[in-house]
């Protein structure tokens, strides 16, 4: 199950975030208040449960876990697999 919300959660992750707050205290575990969770559904979803992942794997972000939350955000800012429209510029070039 949480290899599938792993999947998921690259594809979907506001629904994720949603599951995991309705059925499970994942998130409240790793955020002391509601707000961070809600601003990271709005603005960083996958960093949001990046983050929730390694607080309560090791109960602080380093070593691997920093590098987990890391490629998150540049993977949300679009850094990381955000090929999509820079590609299709390319190819209506040529």
């Amino acid at each position: 199950m949480p290899c599938l919300l792993g999947l998921l959660s690259l594809i979907f992750p506001r629904v994720v975030i949603v599951g995991v707050w309705l059925f499970s205290d994942y998130l409240p575990r790793a955020y002391e208040t509601v707000h961070w969770p809600v601003l990271g559904f709005f603005f960083l979803p996958l960093t949001t449960l990046a983050y929730a992942f390694a607080v309560n794997s090791n109960g602080s972000v380093t070593g691997f876990y920093l590098v987990v939350v890391v490629i998150a955000v540049l993977v949300d800012l679009g850094i990381i697999g955000g090929g999509g429209a820079s590609s299709r510029r390319r190819r209506k070039k040529t």
